[in-house]
């Protein structure tokens, strides 16, 4: 059995909708852009996510959407709008809407840990020479009243 060829791709979160972003970034993760596409193999690449920050999202959801999470301690519950998440920790808002798209087992931990997530344009991964999207894949940043 030969190893599964792997890539690298960078995504500019600048401008789009996270949503889109994410199920761009999941299907890459899942390998599902692949013609040799297995669904319970693990044929995906690597994506690094910039600009994490500049994310958009549509609606109301700035402001009524909430994340929850327990820190592990009695009262620990953890409430806050999506606002202030993107503001104080967007790598976590991304990394999270991917996770939600991704399977929900061992295989879907695993696509996870290919996924790196930057807030600024920076990123520490040039050795492994990450590419663009290809034109099929790339999420299309939209601006704001546009349908």
């Amino acid at each position: 059995m030969s190893a599964i060829e792997r890539k690298w791709y960078v995504v500019d979160a600048d401008g789009v909708v996270l949503g889109r972003l994410a199920t761009r970034v999941a299907t890459i993760l899942r390998g599902k852009h692949k013609p040799t596409f297995t669904p319970h193999l693990d044929m995906g690449d690597h994506v690094v996510v910039v600009n994490a920050d500049k994310v958009h999202l549509t609606g109301r959801k700035r402001t009524d959407k909430l994340y929850r999470w327990h820190t592990g301690y009695i009262g620990g519950l953890r409430e806050v709008t999506a606002e202030t998440m993107i503001r104080t920790h967007p790598e976590r808002v991304v990394e999270w809407a991917v996770q939600g798209m991704l399977p929900k087992n061992r295989l879907g931990k695993a696509m996870a840990k290919k996924l790196k997530v930057y807030r600024g344009a920076e990123h520490p991964h040039g050795a492994q020479q990450p590419g663009p999207l290809p034109e099929a894949l790339a999420p299309r940043a939209r601006k704001v009243g546009d349908r």
